[in-house]
Formats: structure tokens, C-alpha cells, sequence
């Protein structure tokens, strides 16, 4: 589709996301109201909203009541979450804890081998968030696994966990429900993050494989709403989907 053929508000999508990458504008900022953003491009303040809430269903801008529009976690996301994603289930929960086991385990070990300085103290301040509510976790400026991923100083492999929780953020969720013991899940964090400060990559990624694996566990054995049957969702020998 080109330029020519999005609506109205599309494009006036395009165009805010331009001003906050011009102005330099970065998460928790905050944007000009919508009646400046109307008068700004010469459009009803009904069709600035569409825009936004446009931006909003990808997190690119976020609402706060009362305060105004802010700039969202989701503006440098290159892999967009869809707001219309159905239930999760006992599968797309698994299949989360799957892609997490392949990948996660030896980001831990590069970030034991790298150990950016300020990402480690990002890794420190994060690792309290297990003992958080399942939903105030993913709210948080920095997700420990995120932190662990920037800790390797591969922004692309920070990335790729950022947008593997975020595009997923519901089976997330459902996760942290399901491995709910809060004290464990902090004391695993404190495990894995001692191994980075230490420079141990193999103590590293096997304490995160560890880890995801007993997360796969809780899922596998957890009740979920109009589960389908077990035989469907059995895991092959080694535990890959």
C-alpha cells in the first residue's frame, strides 16, 4: 500500500511517530495534547485521537488519565504486538517457554562473558521484579530477562528477548501466574544474575535453562480455561514443541 492510500489518521500516525524521532523524544515522554497535534497538521482533533489510539494498540504511545499522551515502550519495537491476539492457552503459553529455552539460556552465558557495566546494574534493580504481580512485572522500566539480553552488549539479541516478551506480553502473563511462587522465582533471578557478576557462563546458562525449565514445568501441570486435551500438547522427547 502506498503513502497515497492510507487514511487519514495512518498517516497522521506516521507523522507523530516522526515528531517524537525528530524531537528526540523517548519513553515517558511526553507528546504535544491533541488539540496542538489538530491545529500542528490542520486536522479535526476527533481524527489526532484515531491516530493515537492507533499508536496506543502497538504501544508506541501510551495514555495516562488525567496527565495526557506519553511516549510508549513500543516505539523502537520492530516486531509489533497484536492488540487482538486471542486467549492464551496451555499451548501458546508453551510455545513462549520454548522460544525463551532456545534462546534465552545462551544470551545468559554471553551476558556472563560481556557484562556491559550499566546493563548489570540495570540486571541488579530488575531482579526484585519477580516479587511483583504478574501484570506490575511486565509495567516495569527494565524486565530482568531484557536486562540480561542487554548485558551481553548485542542490541539485537536485547531486542529480540524485548520483543519476544512484549508481542507475547499475555502469555507472559499468564506465566507468571502459573509459576507463582514469587520468593522462587526472585531467589532463581539472584542465581543467574551472581553468575554474570562472576563472569560464569556456564553456570549462567545453566542456571537460566534451569530456570525456564521449571517454568515449563508449572505450565505443563497448570490448570487453563477449556484446556485442550493433553495428548495434543504433549511435548516430544528433549521437551521441544
Amino acid at each position: 500500500m502506498s503513502r497515497s492510500e492510507l487514511s487519514l489518521s495512518e498517516r497522521l500516525a506516521d507523522n507523530i511517530v516522526e515528531i517524537i524521532r525528530s524531537e528526540r523524544l523517548g519513553r515517558g515522554d511526553a507528546l504535544a495534547s491533541s488539540r496542538d497535534l489538530a491545529r500542528r497538521f490542520g486536522v479535526t482533533t476527533p481524527t489526532v485521537r484515531e491516530a493515537l489510539r492507533r499508536l496506543e494498540a502497538t504501544g508506541v504511545v501510551e495514555f495516562r488519565h488525567g496527565s495526557g499522551t506519553y511516549v510508549g515502550p513500543g516505539i523502537g519495537r520492530r516486531l509489533m504486538a497484536n492488540p487482538h491476539l486471542p486467549r492464551s492457552t496451555r499451548a501458546s503459553v508453551l510455545e513462549l517457554v520454548e522460544a525463551r529455552l532456545v534462546l534465552e539460556p545462551a544470551v545468559a552465558a554471553a551476558a556472563a562473558n560481556v557484562r556491559m557495566a550499566e546493563a548489570v546494574q540495570d540486571l541488579e534493580s530488575a531482579a526484585s521484579n519477580a516479587l511483583l504481580p504478574p501484570e506490575e512485572s511486565l509495567r516495569q522500566s527494565v524486565h530482568f530477562h531484557v536486562a540480561l539480553a542487554a548485558a551481553s552488549g548485542n542490541s539485537l539479541l536485547r531486542e529480540a528477548v524485548e520483543a519476544l516478551l512484549q508481542v507475547r506480553a499475555r502469555d507472559q502473563v499468564e506465566i507468571r501466574h502459573r509459576y507463582n511462587d514469587r520468593a522462587r522465582d526472585h531467589a532463581e533471578h539472584l542465581e543467574i544474575l551472581d553468575a554474570v557478576r562472576d563472569g560464569d557462563a556456564a553456570a549462567a546458562e545453566r542456571l537460566t535453562r534451569t530456570h525456564l525449565a521449571a517454568i515449563r514445568d508449572a505450565v505443563l501441570t497448570a490448570d487453563f480455561p477449556a484446556d485442550e486435551p493433553d495428548t495434543d500438547l504433549a511435548l516430544p522427547e528433549g521437551g521441544l514443541l
